[in-house]
């Protein structure tokens, strides 16, 4: 059986399409179409299934990718580094959100790439759940770590961890609520959603994801107020909260040294807080390979110890 067509075979199976395939591949669509089908013609038996949009892989066309995928990615890998590097030093490609990628993933895959010289390489990038999964189903990353979890068989997801979010804002803003010195603000004691109109918000973005959903979750209601300050970054919303900016709601592993120092407060403390899930993702099958499985066992470990 030809490399190259089982090569194109497992781009279609992760793209989903012979287009995006075509696009990675730096080939043209007809010539995907043309590998697929002479793959096809050799096994006997249909891979995918076209539909309107993209393709669905067969039964036979899972199992294939799922036998062949972690020996092509080895291939490919040991082509791109060479005969003259170390071939037990594997290099691992991590995406996942920012914060959490730097706060938490990283400090504990770096303390596993020096175990016991078993050591892999390790090159991260960040993104959001949308570009992680994508990047992660078309072979650009090795391990991810998303707040959605994947449809479909392409992709395998385990749940990792929860965060708490916790609503803060600097003290002199808890102190101006508590005054009724600013406008309807006379209402922090009982504490509901009112309380905190007119208070300016610090967000990652427009939409104010993190306020939004813990109104909905806390409050069950919507957020009046429009973002003051908008930076796509929750160690810079940390920062500006800080400053006196606005509120913010922040994972609580995030913000526990603030909290601890009296630099935000608290604005709430619901019975039970919102929690966002982290899941960690892998292409179905890739888990056979040593270095993805160590680290993909290792998160798992750290994330108990996570509070």
């Amino acid at each position: 059986m030809d490399l190259a067509l089982l090569r194109t075979f497992v781009t279609v199976h992760r793209a989903g399409s012979f287009t995006r395939a075509a696009a990675l591949l730096g080939l043209s669509q007809p010539a995907v179409t043309s590998q697929i089908r002479t793959l096809e013609r050799q096994l006997g038996r249909p891979l995918f299934l076209r539909q309107a949009r993209g393709v669905t892989p067969t039964t036979m066309g899972d199992e294939l990718a799922h036998k062949a995928a972690p020996h092509l990615d080895a291939l490919v890998e040991i082509a791109e580094t060479g005969p003259d590097n170390d071939s037990s030093l594997r290099t691992l490609h991590l995406a996942g959100p920012p914060e959490f990628t730097a706060e938490r993933a990283l400090p504990a895959l770096t303390e596993l790439t020096g175990d016991d010289g078993q050591s892999f390489a390790l090159r991260a990038s960040f993104g959001n759940a949308e570009e992680t999964l994508e990047g992660l189903a078309a072979g650009h990353h090795d391990l991810a770590i998303s707040t959605a979890r994947p449809r479909g068989a392409l992709l395998t997801a385990t749940t990792l961890c929860d965060e708490e979010h916790v609503l803060v804002a600097a003290p002199q803003r808890a102190e101006q609520i508590r005054s009724g010195s600013g406008t309807g603000s006379a209402k922090l004691d009982r504490m509901d959603a009112p309380a905190l109109d007119d208070l300016p918000v610090v967000e990652v973005h427009e939409s104010l994801p993190f306020v939004s959903r813990y109104w909905a979750s806390v409050f069950d209601s919507r957020p009046a107020a429009s973002g003051s300050v908008i930076v796509p970054d929750l160690r810079a919303v940390l920062a500006c909260a800080t400053a006196g900016a606005g509120l913010a709601v922040l994972p609580r592993y995030l913000c526990a040294l603030a909290l601890e120092r009296g630099e935000v407060v608290p604005l709430h403390e619901p019975a039970v807080p919102p929690l966002r899930t982290y899941f960690l993702v892998v292409r179905t099958g890739t888990l056979a390979m040593p270095h993805i499985a160590r680290a993909h066992e290792w998160l798992h470990r750290a994330a108990t110890g996570w509070g």
